[in-house]
């Protein structure tokens, strides 16, 4: 009986990988080189392997699925919208919470968007997951770095010729207000947009894989996320409570941010707790 493989692929976009300057495009207008801004080391090499991987096993990926964070420059977690107390900028990987906003250290550069954010970091906050962390700015969307690493880019488009299907692709962080980790469903959401709320849809096509395959970046923030979302809300585990042995990591094809270390290994031990498997991308069997 033939099994259904689905490969899921998180965030393979320009931003978030360690290129080196040659893999790196000229600006058009500054003609300075478009390096990466939120790079992620190791993510270069991971997604060579899975571009590797892909085209090796094209034959037997019946589903791609790549998630795209998408994003504005003003958003919750960019420098863009705070500010300190003294007026001056906020710098990347600064870390707020709500008790220092109330104190007055941090504040949103726009005085009306106090109470909305504030409610924003209480109900983050209780959700006990994350503290919000301010990016530097990445995956703008139309941008160099919203793109997908052109190794993976070249060997997908390669599967869809030769397997005559397209690509799904799924955009996650276009709401400014919330941030948006996992492509299942945004940290807080948003009840005026759809878009943060639980992606059944994605659920219900992940559901018909008999083996999911996951890679992508980072496995610290949006491979983990997600992972979790997968195997907390697919529709079969939570109908049946079987375990996730279905579901397996890349383990060779993401990597974390760096300083996120202990929660790379962390989430690696969980899942494999939980049941979910962790292969090497270039010895797994199909």
């Amino acid at each position: 009986m033939a099994r259904n493989i689905q490969l899921l692929v998180i965030d393979p976009q320009n931003d978030f990988c360690d290129l080196p300057s040659d893999w790196q495009p000229t600006h058009p207008l500054t003609g300075s080189r478009m390096a990466p801004t939120l790079p992620v080391a190791g993510a270069h090499a991971d997604l060579q392997r899975l571009a590797a991987f892909i085209r090796a096993h094209a034959a037997q990926l019946d589903e791609i699925t790549i998630t795209l964070d998408s994003h504005q420059r003003i958003d919750i977690a960019h420098p863009g919208f705070w500010q300190q107390a003294d007026g001056c900028a906020v710098a990347p990987f600064t870390p707020i919470t709500a008790a220092q906003v109330r104190a007055g250290d941090f504040a949103p550069r726009n005085a009306a968007h106090l109470p909305r954010t504030l409610a924003y970091l209480d109900a983050l906050e209780a959700k006990g997951r994350y503290t919000l962390m301010v990016w530097p700015v990445h995956c703008e969307i139309g941008s160099w770095g919203h793109g997908v690493h052109a190794d993976v880019l070249s060997a997908c488009g390669e599967w869809q010729l030769q397997r005559q299907r397209a690509v799904h692709n799924v955009f996650k962080g276009t709401n400014p207000w919330t941030e948006h980790y996992s492509a299942i469903e945004a940290e807080v959401v948003d009840a005026d947009d759809p878009g943060t709320m639980l992606n059944t849809r994605l659920l219900a096509a992940l559901d018909t894989a008999d083996l999911l395959l996951i890679a992508g970046e980072a496995s610290s923030h949006c491979v983990r996320a997600t992972t979790e979302h997968i195997v907390q809300h697919l529709p079969r585990l939570r109908k049946t409570g079987a375990r996730p042995e279905h579901i397996v990591l890349l383990t060779d094809c993401m990597s974390p941010v760096g300083g996120f270390e202990a929660e790379h290994l962390a989430f690696l031990d969980t899942m494999r707790a939980q049941g979910v498997r962790l292969e090497n991308s270039s010895q797994i069997s199909l």
